[in-house]
Formats: structure tokens, C-alpha cells, sequence
């Protein structure tokens, strides 16, 4: 056949894929599930969520790849909830139970008036259970394997935090913060400052930058929508 008359090469897919995460996945997950869904090797994303977390994810295909640094500084905003009286090793609902104190519901002022010391620029300590990097290795695999973790802090920028709903011992709180903000170190630290002690039960990402959930798909949905090839 004369290659004039050959049929053309589709054209690549590109652009960008917003994902609404379901909990108990990674986003490495999520890449992998993308990359085979449309038979890509170049498929990455936009700034990690953990296991437990679900919400915005937003994935770059083939040369659109270059463009994470767009969302990687951005501001991000969450939606957590804070449970009173139990700490765990990884200040979340994923870890080990270190301690269980019975607390009594606290007046809402008390607890919005703890909440106000961390708005703003705040130091903040960096978990132990992390993926930051020490002596070449994750924080996280020193952690589970026992060794000890050398304190760090990094400055943070939170921007709001907002008290949505108190059901004790349970907080629902709204946090826009910078990049590199810990919030379940966020959770931990409001619940010393209370006395009691605290770890982080839940956590949604509904924006990225100028970015919001509302645009996101399902990722069993991926397949059936279009991809974006400019945002906002």
C-alpha cells in the first residue's frame, strides 16, 4: 500500500485529567490506572494525596507532564475532620493508637480560639511518618522500621481555618493553606493545644490553585470524559 493512502496515527492524548479520588488508593495508584486506561507512559500528577485522603487530583498526560510545577506551589484547600482525645503514631486514623483520653465537650469558643494561634505563617513541624527524605531514605521508612527521626520544621502559610461543624468529640474544619502544610501535624498540634490530644479522622482536597473539585470526574468515569487541554 502506497503510504499516502495509509491510515493516519491517532493523535496523542494530552492534557489534563481532573480525578476526585476515592479513599484507600494512592495517588500512584490513580497514575497507574490512568496510564493503562489510555495506554500512556507519561502520566503524572499535580501534588500527592495519601491513602486515606480523597478529593482533587489533577493528572498531567503525555507533554502536559511539563506543566506540574503549575500546581505543585499552588495554595490548596481541605476539608477535614478532627477527632478529640485519641493520638496516633501517624496523626491520623491510619495509625497506631498511642493514647485515649476521656475529654468532655469544650465551649466552640475555646476551640475557635485555639484555631486562631495557627492562621497565618506558622512553623510546623514535619511528621515523622513522611515522605520527606533523610539520608536518602523516606522519613516514613526510617518510622515504621523503628529508627529515630531527627526533628524538622518547615515555615508554612495558613490562610484560613474554619471551624464548618462540632459534634464531639469530632471537629469539621475548612483549611486553605500553602504548599508543604501538614494537616494532620495541623489536627495533632490543635488537639495539645487543647489538652487532649487529637489525630486527624478524615481529609478532602476540593482545590488546587484556581482548580475546584466541581470539575473533577470518578476515577471509574476517566475514561468517558474528555480531557482538558488548558486550565483554569
Amino acid at each position: 500500500m502506497d503510504v499516502s493512502e495509509s491510515t493516519p496515527l491517532a493523535k496523542p492524548i494530552e492534557g489534563f485529567l481532573l480525578i476526585d479520588k476515592p479513599a484507600g488508593i494512592t495517588s500512584h495508584d490513580v497514575v497507574n490506572r490512568v496510564r493503562r486506561l489510555f495506554g500512556l507512559k507519561r502520566v503524572g500528577h499535580g501534588g500527592t494525596l495519601d491513602p486515606l485522603a480523597t478529593g482533587l487530583l489533577i493528572l498531567m498526560l503525555g507533554s502536559y507532564t511539563r506543566k506540574a510545577d503549575c500546581f505543585l506551589g499552588a495554595d490548596k484547600t481541605y476539608l477535614a475532620t478532627l477527632s478529640l482525645g485519641v493520638t496516633t503514631d501517624t496523626e491520623d486514623a491510619q495509625g497506631k493508637i498511642l493514647q485515649i483520653r476521656e475529654v468532655g465537650p469544650f465551649p466552640a469558643g475555646r476551640i475557635e480560639q485555639v484555631c486562631g494561634r495557627f492562621v497565618g505563617d506558622i512553623e510546623q513541624r514535619v511528621p515523622a511518618y513522611s515522605a520527606v527524605r533523610i539520608g536518602g531514605r523516606r522519613s516514613y521508612e526510617l518510622a515504621r522500621s523503628g529508627k529515630p527521626i531527627p526533628p524538622r520544621s518547615r515555615q508554612v502559610s495558613v490562610r484560613e481555618l474554619k471551624i464548618l461543624a462540632y459534634r464531639h468529640p469530632e471537629v469539621d474544619l475548612k483549611i486553605s493553606c500553602s504548599k508543604g502544610t501538614y494537616i494532620r501535624t495541623l489536627c495533632a498540634d490543635i488537639g495539645d493545644k487543647l489538652g487532649c490530644g487529637a489525630h486527624m479522622k478524615s481529609l478532602r482536597r476540593i482545590r488546587i490553585g484556581a482548580v475546584t473539585i466541581d470539575r473533577a470526574v470518578k476515577l471509574d468515569e476517566a475514561g468517558q470524559k474528555d480531557i482538558l487541554s488548558c486550565l483554569p
